[in-house]
């Protein structure tokens, strides 16, 4: 695609439905703050956090955002995110809680099947410690319906019963914007407020607001091999294998995670403008492009999401 081709494009893509989709948002957010007495919003220093976190500033006012956030550390994750995600909560005066992975390790409530095994889905464990901990009535979630089946079929307002635990078919419809807030002692929701959005509008709404993000978000030189139809990030914790071949190759992430299942995407997009146009031309979801952990069964999420994942 040409420079003038890809000026025309983005001249003629309408992000008028991104006030509607804001404007939800806030909604929810201001919502969660009236109806629960003890919320949390999980953020991560990831792009959807990000976006959720400037729909927070607009809803209650810069440094006035009335809930504390949270992020779940597996202790293997980019430095350039949690770099990030401490720069902006000090920017915006909030409260930050980390809870880690390797303190349930500690614990004895997280155990690793070998050493090399991801830590990924061992977060759950410890979100469910620190929603015990904190007594956190609510949790406030970037997960998006596009990125994948089982998150699809969630509600915004998802309960989770006294374990942590997600029911799917025992979900109240939301008509009309009416959300279910009932709980019971030792229950908790999970709530999602761009559920709505995609992967498009997050990265129009990223360019119109001018949101700052961490810089694996933009193309980037990386060390990669190829590896079941995915590009793994040579890292301490991802070495090459015997018989791999390690390749610099031009890359950014559509999503990033815990280091050791989460992929780049061969790419020249060095601007939020770059990745609307590449992100218009994908036919793979974010996830489908760039997890491991979402390949081992096509029920991979909805296992760990009634487990308690996020």
């Amino acid at each position: 695609m040409n420079a003038r081709v890809e000026t025309d494009v983005l001249n003629h893509l309408s992000n008028q439905h991104l006030d509607a989709l804001e404007e939800e948002t806030i909604f929810i957010l201001r919502e969660v703050a009236a109806a629960f007495e003890r919320p949390a919003l999980l953020f991560s220093g990831g792009k959807d956090s990000l976006v959720m976190l400037k729909c927070a500033e607009k809803a209650f006012g810069a440094g006035r955002i009335p809930y504390p956030l949270l992020m779940i550390d597996t202790g293997h994750n980019f430095p350039e995110v949690t770099d990030f995600r401490d720069l902006r909560a000090k920017e915006l005066g909030a409260d930050l809680i980390v809870r880690s992975v390797e303190d349930s390790m500690a614990r004895g409530t997280v155990r690793l099947a070998h050493p090399g095994e991801s830590r990924n889905v061992h977060q759950s464990v410890t979100l469910l410690e620190a929603i015990e901990e904190f007594r956190f009535d609510a949790l406030i979630g970037g997960a998006r319906r596009d990125e994948e089946k089982a998150r699809a079929k969630e509600r915004i307002f998802s309960h989770r019963d006294s374990f942590g635990q997600w029911q799917p078919k025992a979900q109240r419809p939301e008509l009309w914007t009416l959300f279910n807030t009932r709980l019971a002692p030792g229950e908790h929701f999970r709530v999602f407020p761009i559920s709505n959005w995609t992967e498009l509008d997050v990265w129009q709404y990223i360019a119109r607001e001018n949101i700052a993000l961490p810089s694996l978000y933009y193309a980037h030189q990386r060390d990669v091999v190829e590896r079941k139809g995915l590009l793994v990030p040579i890292t301490p914790l991802t070495p090459a294998r015997d018989g791999e071949t390690v390749e610099s190759r031009t890359v950014r992430f559509r999503t990033v995670g815990d280091i050791t299942c989460t992929c780049p995407v061969s790419s020249d997009a060095a601007s939020a403008d770059d990745i609307v146009l590449e992100t218009l031309a994908a036919d793979v979801s974010e996830r489908g492009a760039t997890r491991m952990d979402d390949k081992t069964s096509d029920a991979s999420m909805e296992k760990r999401k009634k487990d308690g994942y996020f």
